[in-house]
Parts: structure tokens; C-alpha cells; sequence
């Protein structure tokens, strides 16, 4: 079967597909390259996910792209603002020209003697059917996010099929749930559960999120006045690359403080949290982790809505085990019962690498668990290939970003060299293995084995700092002595 061949093949065509195709352009100006998406819009995330009150739990100065500035009014936006900003973006730059859709990639294989990827994609066509399409390319960029899409995490809850009412994942929303006057339970005490729970509280009967331990809840202004004030008298570039750097060093300095003084943040986030429930709430028992702040992500409520929820009675956190559903609800593990119309699980998501993609190396398929993450971004002996990862204790496009910048330097390096491939290989004997995922949270530690290895010492180590990764990504060698070319 004939194949087209591109100088780089993008997958996915979310918020990092959509900032790699700028930065391609910008700075690999001559290089072809197609943008593969399995779905049929731009969006990724910001689009799969329907479910109310949808929105970002990082501020959008530092979630947005380093080259568009952010204009809304609201820092910490809702999900249809964030589709549309990604949207924008792409047919501003003509981008999304670019973008095959219904083009899910199955397999990879990389040939040695043709310095060259075979990239298999099941396209839809027709009303469900599919073919098998082929591209080749030099060099493979991967922007599929770290989960699986199909289908969200949700444990097996015994006595399952005994409940009359709805049982949703909010990865899969209905359009037409109708929650109004109903008593709903959201199950988790993640992002997700934050959210749902005060948006869901403006119509329902009442929402309770139920959680098997709590988790860090930081209240935060859904609009940043200091930075509404600088765009208003500055030039909106300068403007918003000031607050950019503002919030990045704000958000390093808090997750520094959180390390080296755990049991002081603890104090002040908890502080705030009394302040906004008062003095009579159980903070010890429904807002008070087991684990240190940063130990997993803080959920960040903007406004305070969920514990205005909680004040006004429309909603309530219940912190117990769940023993079974029943036909009316769930029975809790201390024999409780909570009734509910509608049961939300908001249980996490399915970690997966590289989208699911089996990847073959000169007739080699990768283990990715065996390799070692060179930079963040690349895998020890698996050639011309890069995946697009944010990082876990900031805003992911703020990494996502220097991915693509060093992508650049590093395809223009070997355009000027002459070179056809370049591959991480780990020559150091005293380089261990660690987990490259330092969190304790379930969806994390539910799928960590099967995730690549940092390892103990840089070009492998993952520091999650981003002033960092600035000095080494954007001006450091790009041959390092750990990076092989031929």
C-alpha cells in the first residue's frame, strides 16, 4: 500500500499537538509535517471531557502557550474557554490544515537501514467502518496526552447492578442527564470531584462527595486582579509573560516550600480552609490528608466555591469506605447508607504511553517499563522519537512548551550535521532506576510499573523545576555525549 511521508508526523491534536505545530513552523520553517488525530476535532482533553463545570486547575497564564497570550478575564478558565483558545490558536496559524482526523495510530516501526518511521493508522470512514492507512516519517512527535481516551478508571463497586438510578464516569457525560432536585453522590476527592460537586450543587436536590481520604483543597480567585490591572496598562505581550513569570516562580517557590517544610504548608492550607468552613466543620476528618502537600496534586477550587457549596448545605463531604451499592444508594462501611438518584465516579483516568501505540525498533517491540526517560522527553535506544509530557507539580503546557522548543533545536542540529538519527543511550553504569512519577496517587500508582524509569542522575533525571529545564532545554548542548547520532 502506498504511503505519504512527512519529515515529522504529529500525533493528537490537543493543547500540545496544536503548540508543536506553531513551533514546527516557526522554527523547522520547510519541514513538512501532518498532524494525526483519532478523533474528529481539535481539542483532546479540553474536548473529550463534557462534564459540568469543566475547567483548568492551573492558572491559564502559565497553562497557556508562551507565544498567545491569554485575554479572558478569567484566570482560572472553564473548559469551553480553553477549547476555544486551542482552536484559535490553530486556525490563526493555519494549523489546522494540518490535522487528519479519524486517524487513530496503531503501530510504530522504525527501520534502521532507511532511517525512517512506518506509522499503521486505523482511519473511520463510512458510518462505523475502518481502513488501514500507512505514512512514513523522519521523525515522530508524540502529543497523545498520558491516558487512555476510550475509558476512565472506575473500581469494581460490589452490588454494582442492584442501583436503580444513573451510574456515570465523568470521562463519558451524558448530554441529557437531568440532575435537577436530585440527590447526587460523586465518588472521589480529585480535580474532578471539586468540580463537579459546587457546579452540580447549583441545580441538584443535593451532591455529596464521597471519599475514601481527603486531599489538599486550595481556594483561589477564578479572576487575578494584579494581572487584570498589568493587562490594562501594559502592552499585552510584556504584560502577560510578567504574570506568566510571576505565577511559574509563585508555584516553584510554594512547591520548595512544601518539601522542605511540609508540616508549616500543611498548617497554612488547613488555615484557609477553617477560615472558609469556620471553626465548627470537621476539618480533621473530610480536609485533612494522611500525606504531606505536594505528596500528590492540590485541587485548586476557584472563589471557594465547593466550600461555599458546603456552607449553604447544597452540598456535603462524607469521608468513609464504601461496602456495596444498594438499590437507593450506597452502604458505607460503618453500615450508614447515603441515598442518591444519580451516582457519579469520579474515580480517575487510565494511564497509557504514547497513547497505546505499540512502537517496533528494527523488528524489536519496546517495553517501554525498560527504558529510561531522556529529558522528560525522549526513551533510552528507541530513535527519533519525543513525547510531549507536562509536568505534575506546575502547568503542563509551560514543559510542554520547551519539548517543542528543544524538538526544534534538536531536528535543526541534525539537518546541519547531516545526521538521519538520533537516539539517548545510557552509557553509565552507575545510573539506577527510579519511578518516573515521584506521586502517590492512585491513578499514578495504579500504572507506574508499566511507565518508563528516570533515572538517578540528569540527562534521565526529572527534576520538575522549570527554570531548570529552561537552562537545559532551550540552551543547553543539544549533543550532550548521551544523545548518539548517525
Amino acid at each position: 500500500m502506498a504511503s505519504e511521508h512527512f519529515d515529522v508526523l504529529i500525533v493528537g491534536a490537543g493543547l500540545s499537538g496544536i503548540g508543536a505545530g506553531f513551533h514546527l513552523q516557526q522554527k523547522c520553517p520547510g519541514k513538512s509535517y501532518a498532524i494525526l488525530e483519532g478523533r474528529d476535532c481539535i481539542g483532546g482533553t479540553w474536548d473529550l471531557f463534557r462534564y459540568p463545570g469543566i475547567r483548568s486547575d492551573s492558572d491559564m497564564f502559565t497553562l497557556g502557550y508562551s507565544f498567545k497570550p491569554w485575554t479572558e478575564a478569567k484566570a482560572i478558565a472553564d473548559g469551553p474557554q480553553i477549547l476555544n483558545y486551542v482552536r484559535e490558536t490553530a486556525a490563526e496559524n493555519g494549523i489546522d490544515k494540518k490535522i487528519r482526523f479519524n486517524h487513530r495510530v496503531k503501530r510504530a516501526s522504525w527501520s534502521s537501514p532507511d532511517a525512517c518511521w512506518t506509522i499503521e493508522v486505523e482511519r473511520r470512514v463510512g458510518e462505523g467502518g475502518t481502513e488501514v492507512v500507512r505514512f512514513t516519517c523522519n521523525f515522530l512527535f508524540m502529543c497523545s496526552g498520558y491516558y487512555k481516551y476510550e475509558e476512565g478508571y472506575t473500581p469494581e463497586f460490589p452490588g454494582r447492578e442492584n442501583f436503580a438510578g444513573n451510574i456515570v464516569h465523568p470521562q463519558k457525560w451524558p448530554e441529557d442527564l437531568d440532575y435537577a432536585g436530585k440527590r447526587v453522590v460523586v465518588i472521589g476527592s480529585g480535580a474532578t470531584a471539586v468540580t463537579l460537586v459546587p457546579e452540580m450543587a447549583k441545580k441538584a436536590g443535593h451532591v455529596t462527595m464521597l471519599q475514601r481520604s481527603p486531599t489538599y483543597v486550595v481556594s483561589r480567585p477564578a479572576q487575578d486582579p494584579v494581572a487584570n490591572k498589568l493587562r490594562r496598562n501594559l502592552p499585552s505581550k510584556l504584560a502577560y509573560h510578567l504574570i506568566r513569570w510571576r505565577n511559574v516562580l509563585w508555584g516553584m517557590y510554594f512547591f520548595q516550600l512544601s518539601r522542605r517544610k511540609p508540616a508549616r504548608v500543611k498548617e497554612l492550607i488547613l488555615g484557609g480552609v477553617r477560615m472558609a468552613l469556620g471553626p465548627d466543620y470537621d476539618i480533621a476528618t473530610h480536609f485533612t490528608p494522611r500525606y504531606n502537600p505536594w505528596d500528590q496534586r492540590l485541587c485548586l477550587v476557584p472563589d471557594g466555591d465547593l466550600f461555599k457549596a458546603i456552607k449553604e448545605k447544597r452540598a456535603s463531604v462524607v469521608t468513609n469506605e464504601i461496602d456495596a451499592f444498594t438499590k437507593n444508594g450506597i452502604r458505607l462501611k460503618d453500615g450508614s447508607e447515603l441515598e442518591a438518584d444519580i451516582i457519579v465516579t469520579a474515580t480517575g483516568l487510565v494511564l497509557q504511553v504514547l497513547g497505546g501505540m505499540e512502537v517496533v525498533v528494527d523488528g524489536r517491540t519496546v517495553d517501554f517499563s525498560r527504558t529510561l526517560n531522556y529529558k522528560g522527553m525522549m526513551y533510552s535506544d528507541v530513535p527519533n522519537l519525543a513525547s510531549s509530557f507536562g509536568y505534575t507539580n506546575a502547568s503542563w503546557t509551560l514543559k510542554c512548551d520547551l519539548t517543542c522548543e528543544y524538538v526544534c533545536r534538536l531536528i535543526n542540529y541534525m539537518d546541519r550535521h547531516g545526521y538521519k538519527k538520533c537516539m539517548p543511550h545510557n552509557v553509565d553504569p552507575s545510573i539506577t532506576e527510579l519511578p518516573s512519577l515521584d506521586f502517590s496517587s492512585g491513578y499514578v500508582q495504579r500504572s507506574v510499573a508499566k511507565m518508563p524509569k528516570q533515572g538517578s542522575k540528569r540527562p534521565w533525571r526529572l527534576y520538575q523545576n522549570y527554570a531548570l529545564d529552561i537552562v537545559t532545554l532551550r540552551f543547553g548542548k543539544v549533543d550532550d555525549g548521551v544523545m548518539q547520532y548517525s
